[in-house]
This record gives C-alpha cells, sequence and structure tokens, in this order.
C-alpha cells in the first residue's frame, strides 16, 4: 500500500518540487498553501489550506485532517521563510515573526499531525531545518536561532515518541536554489552608522552563496531515502561541509549516549 506524504508549503519552490517528485514515485501526497484557491487545477495532488502562523488556521487544518484523511504516514515540515540582516539593526517585531513561522509554526503543524500518529502506532516525521541550525553565519542571526529551536526541538522529541514506532529526521542544506532567498524578508533601516563599511561586504558574501547555490535536486533525494529507510537517521546535512558535520555530530552524539542517555534509560527503568 502507497504511503501517504503531507508536505507543508507545497504550492511552490522546493515543496512544489518535493510533491511532484513524490507523487511520480507512487506516493499519495497532500500539500498545504495558505492560499489553495490560487493553484486549483494547477496540481494533481490534494492541496490544503494552511497557515502555519496563524492558530485559527492550524486548528481548521487539524480538524479537516481527522475527518478526510483516514492515514498519514509521513509529515513533512517544509513550511517557513528566512530574515536576512544585521543582528542589532533587526527589529524585535520581525525576529518574533520568524520564530512563530518557523519554529512555533513547524511545533503547532507538528502537534496537529501526533494525535494521528499514536493513533496508528506509527509516523514519520521529516522537518526540513537548515545547515545554519547547526552553525552561525553573520546576517542570517534570527533565521539561524529559529532553526537551531527546531533542531534542539526535535532532538528531545525524538526520544518521547520512540515509544508509539513515529520516527523522527531532519535535513539541514546548505544553500540550494529554491526560491527561500529570493523570497526571504530583508531588514530595511537607516541603519547604525558602526555597520557602514561592514554591511556591503556581508551583503555581497551572502549574495554569493546564493549565486553559487547547487540544485536542490539532492535534498529532494534524501528525503525519498529517508522515507524508504527502515531506520532513518535524525540529523541529515546536504551539500558542502556536510560531511565535516556529520563527523563532528557523530563525535558529540556518542558522547551524549555514553553518558546521560544511559542515566535516562535507567531511571524509565525504577
Amino acid at each position: 500500500m502507497k504511503k501517504t506524504i503531507l508536505i507543508t508549503g507545497a504550492s511552490s519552490g522546493f515543496g512544489l518540487m518535493l510533491a511532484k517528485d513524490l507523487q511520480e514515485k507512487g506516493f499519495n501526497v497532500i500539500g498545504t498553501s495558505r492560499e489553495p484557491e490560487k493553484y486549483k487545477g494547477k496540481f494533481s495532488f490534494k492541496l490544503l489550506r494552511l497557515d502555519i502562523s496563524d492558530d485559527a488556521s492550524v486548528e481548521a487544518f487539524a480538524k479537516e485532517l481527522s475527518t478526510e484523511i483516514p492515514k498519514i504516514d509521513v509529515l513533512v515540515n517544509n513550511a517557513g521563510y528566512m530574515v536576512t540582516g544585521i543582528a542589532e539593526e533587526t527589529p524585535i517585531e520581525v525576529g518574533r515573526q520568524q520564530f512563530e513561522t518557523n519554529f512555533w509554526g513547524t511545533v503547532k503543524v507538528t502537534n496537529a499531525l501526533l494525535p494521528i500518529f499514536r493513533k496508528q502506532k506509527s509516523g514519520q516525521i521529516i522537518t526540513v531545518s537548515s545547515i545554519v541550525g547547526l552553525i552561525g553565519p553573520p546576517n542570517l542571526s534570527y533565521y539561524s536561532a529559529s532553526k537551531h529551536a527546531v533542531e534542539g526541538y526535535f532532538k528531545s522529541l525524538r526520544f518521547e515518541l520512540n515509544q508509539f514506532n513515529i520516527k523522527v529526521s531532519v535535513v539541514e542544506p546548505m544553500w540550494f536554489k529554491t526560491n527561500l532567498a529570493h523570497n526571504a524578508v530583508t531588514v530595511k533601516t537607516n541603519g547604525i552608522a558602526d555597520y557602514d563599511a561592514y554591511r556591503p561586504k556581508l551583503n555581497a558574501f551572502t549574495q554569493k552563496g546564493i549565486d553559487e547555490a547547487g540544485s536542490p535536486d539532492v535534498v529532494v533525494k534524501t528525503i525519498t531515502k529517508l522515507i524508504d529507510a527502515k531506520g532513518p537517521k535524525f540529523s541529515n546535512p546536504v551539500g558542502k561541509m556536510a560531511g565535516m558535520v556529520l563527523f563532528l555530530q557523530s563525535y558529540a552524539h556518542k558522547m551524549f549516549e555514553g553518558t546521560v542517555l544511559k542515566d535516562v534509560a535507567s531511571a524509565l527503568k525504577k
């Protein structure tokens, strides 16, 4: 029986590319969009209304899932956007909204799916994070912070969901040619004079990464492999530096498992 895959933010960019690829591979794909009526008749997969930053929208979405979709095998948390700009020059409200979407929106959608997965005693959550959820480059402070939060949340959640046979993974892409950079919110202020010489160099550095970005095909392939895997890995960096990141993570994870996890396992047995 073919798996049903739910992808948030599937009406354009990387989400749409992933949805089309998975459907071509025989999966039953359901996507989400803030304005699904704009795409009526354009896609062969079902498109549901969802604004992950709006509580009422998430609540309505959860009700629709419980009544209209009998079974969901995989949730791909893909919806999100990027704020760019020097941290000190970025208004707090702009940074707060970045978290409302990238972190809290992702958490709310995940929570909407968890009752379904627990009832099924099975499920898989794959969240599109970013390599900046593992490192902290300049000009992306709030975006990086939101992805660090996503990483920390799912690192902990995976242990709590293991008892229900719910698998949890994150994918951490480097720069790839998607609409993320083009849809980014760039902070526009009068600026702080002390950054005047630094700012254009930083913007040029950021633009260079965007211009030299590779094809996102490898990210799609990574997610497909995770869906097919019997024991999917939690962290999956993709692109340049991925090997180095994996090595450092592996070392840290082994150290963690050798101490804290043993203590937790021992406490749970009491």
